[in-house]
């Protein structure tokens, strides 16, 4: 591993290092990855497994729409949900577009109903 001297960094110096941190998201949250979230977004809500957080985008896997909730509180107490479509492959969500979000505690859905 190279050693920088961070008083004398030429740009190119400080380009490589940039290099080497990207993707790291500079930006602070209290997700946990490798917990599974019910994620409510401005268009949908979504339940999944976090794999990573960057500055833009939070990467999902075992993620799921959630259609219809049903009753908010059962589902987040039950985990019975009403209509799910799950994804086949990880999905990406906007940070923007979240409102909030909350660890869910239940098997992830793996059919759709």
């Amino acid at each position: 591993m190279k050693e920088y001297n961070i008083d004398n960094l030429t740009f190119g110096q400080i380009k490589e290092l940039q290099s080497l941190v990207a993707g790291v998201s500079n930006q602070p949250h209290r997700f946990n990855v490798g917990e599974s979230y019910l994620i409510r977004t401005v268009t949908m809500i979504l339940v999944g497994r976090i794999e990573w957080v960057g500055d833009k985008e939070i990467e999902l896997s075992s993620a799921s729409w959630v259609a219809d909730t049903g009753r908010f509180y059962d589902a987040l107490k039950s985990g019975k949900l009403n209509e799910v479509e799950p994804f086949t492959n990880n999905v990406l969500i906007g940070r923007g577009s979240l409102i909030d979000a909350t660890i869910w505690t239940h098997a992830l859905p793996k059919e759709q109903k």
